[in-house]
């Protein structure tokens, strides 16, 4: 099932694609699905007539995983660590699909990481691995940009990978998904930058989402990003960046400098 959250000029509203590609709907249904029972209107709207918001807006926090993908902990200058590498990035980070990536103008090296995202469907605490899928509400598209110069001179990443815009979350969240081994594909501009598979991740979905809760209370909402494979790179003003995750669909957003 797809869950989409979305807007035709007036207040958000939720509500689950259907049909097939290039003749899908989105038919409505009441309220917030993380809260509540799936029970539909009977509204629906032709899914090129709504203009589609971030699926989830985590009321707590987005948790970053550093480093999950061999090749690309490589490409940043090393091996990647033992144990999952755990990082924050705000809430206010969180843009849907087609929004801008506004680049700050502290950073003139703004960097694309396209991931798959894991969104928590209930409050949690310490869930053993075989426990997961009881507290996953379903999985989306991300892209967890980075100003490369900053987090090179910071030391530290949360300045970084925080800036308003930096995690674009979309198109919608599936919820009937197995990871095992899905391709990602990244996008600039049309050209195929990176191209890798979930299975060659070095820590699964279930023990990201089983570690971190050793470590945060997870809340519904709450979104953890899986990491990144290898290929990650710069991008410009007026450049384009889409994520595409076998089985859940495309992310688009556009990157602007303003000022």
């Amino acid at each position: 099932m797809r869950i989409a959250r979305y807007t035709l000029g007036e207040d958000p509203t939720y509500g689950i694609v259907q049909g097939d590609p290039g003749e899908q709907w989105i038919a409505e249904i009441q309220g917030d699905p993380l809260h509540q029972p799936i029970v539909f209107t009977g509204n629906r709207v032709l899914l090129d007539d709504a203009r589609l918001l971030a699926p989830v807006i985590p009321r707590s926090k987005v948790i970053g995983i550093g480093k999950n993908y061999a090749a690309h902990a490589r490409e940043m200058g090393g091996e990647a660590p033992t144990e999952p590498l755990v990082f924050l990035i705000p809430n206010t980070a969180v843009v849907g699909p087609g929004d801008p990536v506004v680049m700050p103008r502290q950073s003139n090296e703004v960097h694309y990481e396209g991931e798959l995202a894991v969104v928590i469907s209930r409050m949690c605490k310490n869930v053993p691995v075989e426990r997961v899928g009881d507290v996953i509400f379903g999985y989306t598209c991300a892209n967890d940009v980075t100003a490369r110069d900053l987090q090179k001179s910071d030391g530290q990443w949360a300045r970084a990978k925080g800036f308003d815009s930096f995690c674009p979350l979309g198109p919608w969240i599936e919820t009937e998904l197995d990871t095992g081994d899905l391709s990602i594909v990244t996008r600039r501009d049309g050209e195929v930058v990176q191209d890798g598979r979930t299975s060659d991740m070095i820590h699964t979905v279930a023990a990201l989402v089983a570690y971190v809760s050793e470590a945060f209370t997870l809340l519904p909402g709450d979104v953890i990003l899986t990491g990144t494979p290898a290929g990650v790179g710069p991008v410009v003003h007026g450049q384009r960046v889409e994520v595409e995750i076998e089985g859940i669909g495309t992310l688009s957003n556009p990157f602007l400098r303003r000022g």
